[in-house]
């Protein structure tokens, strides 16, 4: 079961992403005076910890936003969750948590996209429905900063595109808004977090995990850190940073 009791250190570590979280959501608008937000609640490190900072931030004055859990389980992908668990997690930060079990693509004949794509699909779809069911206007998403640098990086090497997942998305077609809060936090402080909180873990078997291309984006950004300490903040920043007038023009296009 969760923690009911932190020690020092926890409250330190929980101070400092706080104050993180505080600064994404008033530096890309992220939460505004009487946003109802529905936390994508996975079972993971990510999304246990989202929830917990998402708790504390609702007990600060400003902005006042109310938020609820919801955990997606796949009958046919090997995720397991104690859903007891993610509910007493949920609890113990005073966010209501509800839980839906449901059956998605067959993996062995749909061949529209990657598995994974596919289960990030089906599982986001069934987020947006319960977020209109229970009138929430945004979704908050457990990426954090070392995600949104890979993804970075894998769309600039095989998509050939610069763009990433941006801390704030507004879908107009869906009537709804994806954020990200934890986009400032960095994965080492939110594993040292889970350590001092002992997070129970999520138990996974997905077969196409393999096929994934984070696992080497990972390791070329953990490269990129040995050459020089400060190329994390240094990405981050090149990405409202453009030079244009240093970038191909490609001319033949305006014609």
């Amino acid at each position: 079961m969760p923690q009911n009791k932190n020690t020092p250190e926890d409250d330190r570590v929980l101070y400092k992403l706080g104050q993180k979280v505080r600064k994404a959501i008033y530096d890309y608008a992220l939460i505004e005076d009487g946003d109802r937000i529905l936390i994508a609640l996975s079972g993971g490190k990510d999304s246990l910890a989202l929830t917990e900072l998402l708790g504390r931030q609702m007990r600060i004055f400003k902005p006042r936003f109310t938020a609820i859990a919801a955990h997606i389980g796949m009958s046919n992908i090997a995720y397991e969750s104690d859903t007891s668990y993610l509910e007493a997690h949920c609890k113990k930060v005073e966010i209501p948590f509800i839980y839906r079990r449901v059956t998605s693509f067959d993996p062995e004949t749909d061949r529209r996209k990657s598995p994974c794509f596919l289960c990030s699909w089906y599982r986001r779809k069934v987020l947006f429905d319960i977020a209109k069911e229970q009138n929430c206007n945004k979704i908050a998403l457990g990426h954090h900063q070392d995600d949104i640098l890979q993804t970075l990086l894998m769309n600039m090497t095989f998509q050939g595109a610069f763009g990433t997942m941006p801390p704030r998305l507004v879908m107009d077609k869906f009537e709804m808004t994806l954020i990200r809060p934890m986009c400032l936090i960095p994965e080492s402080e939110l594993k040292k977090l889970a350590e001092l909180q002992k997070y129970e873990k999520l138990i996974k078997n997905c077969p196409y995990e393999s096929s994934s291309s984070r696992p080497e984006m990972k390791e070329v950004l953990t490269a990129l850190e040995k050459i020089n300490p400060q190329v994390r903040g240094n990405i981050w920043k090149s990405m409202t940073h453009i030079q244009s007038a240093y970038l191909p023009d490609p001319i033949g296009e305006k014609k």
